[in-house]
């Protein structure tokens, strides 16, 4: 209703009329959000995590498995030290306007991040095209291998086959997790309506999502602060931060 406080009538970026029409009429939405939606939380991209002492690497010669071979503790004390940045972070305004969102209708959520935020902020079910940050996982294990009685040491090693804990997180020149990648795909073909927030556009194959739910019928939103490759083929393009603009897409009240 248009007295609604609730729902704002404004329009403080071109197109959020639009966008609040597709939102509105659609039956169930598919989200892609990456490394922007995290920023204004105060986490920083990769690239920046790299200060201080890190400064003098690239982000290529620590997260590869080629890498983390050569010099695990290296490695594993740069993740460390990702996960301690990372820890002080929370959710932002857009992350609790997509909880918001899935109480509306149904919404599935796909990020390219690994900080866990959006579950910080209550959404549930996220698939992680990019692993997370907080998860471990183990290097060629034996298949017996438990965390809970690791040899200690940095990194720990399981003591029955001496395998390295590892970040679960996809590093360079692997594979996206094979049923994440199944689950988002499945969406993207499947959904009304694709949102996407805060990324650039030019991480495959997470950047082809968008695309394949449009070849497939669903209308695209892009929600950005600065111009993307997605922005050419989308129908309604909000130049915006996603902590301002999420929240007046839709009605923040759950139902």
């Amino acid at each position: 209703m248009s007295g609604d406080p609730l729902v704002p009538t404004s329009e403080p970026w071109p197109g959020m009329g639009e966008a609040r029409r597709l939102i509105a009429n659609a039956r169930s939405v598919f989200v892609l959000t990456g490394a922007g939606i995290s920023a204004e939380s105060g986490v920083p991209t990769f690239r920046d995590a790299l200060t201080g002492l890190w400064a003098q690497f690239d982000p290529e010669e620590l997260a590869s498995e080629e890498a983390y071979r050569r010099q695990p503790a290296l490695v594993w004390e740069w993740y460390l030290h990702r996960r301690e940045l990372v820890a002080e972070a929370r959710p932002n305004p857009a992350h609790y306007a997509l909880v918001a969102l899935a109480a509306q209708k149904p919404v599935t959520l796909v990020t390219q991040n690994v900080d866990g935020l959006h579950q910080r902020a209550g959404s549930q079910h996220v698939i992680e095209l990019h692993g997370n940050l907080f998860a471990n996982k183990w290097l060629n294990g034996c298949g017996r291998c438990d965390e809970a009685t690791a040899l200690p040491g940095n990194p720990p090693r399981c003591n029955l086959c001496g395998a390295l804990m590892r970040p679960g997180v996809v590093w360079f020149g692997e594979d996206l997790p094979r049923v994440a990648r199944f689950r988002a795909e499945h969406a993207a073909e499947s959904a009304d309506l694709c949102l996407v927030v805060g990324t650039s556009g030019l991480v495959y194959p997470a950047a082809g999502l968008p695309g394949l739910a449009r070849e497939h019928g669903a209308p695209v939103i892009v929600v950005n602060p600065q111009p993307s490759v997605l922005d050419q083929t989308a129908d309604v393009v909000l130049q915006a931060a996603a902590g301002a603009c999420l929240p007046l897409l839709w009605p923040q009240s759950a139902g």
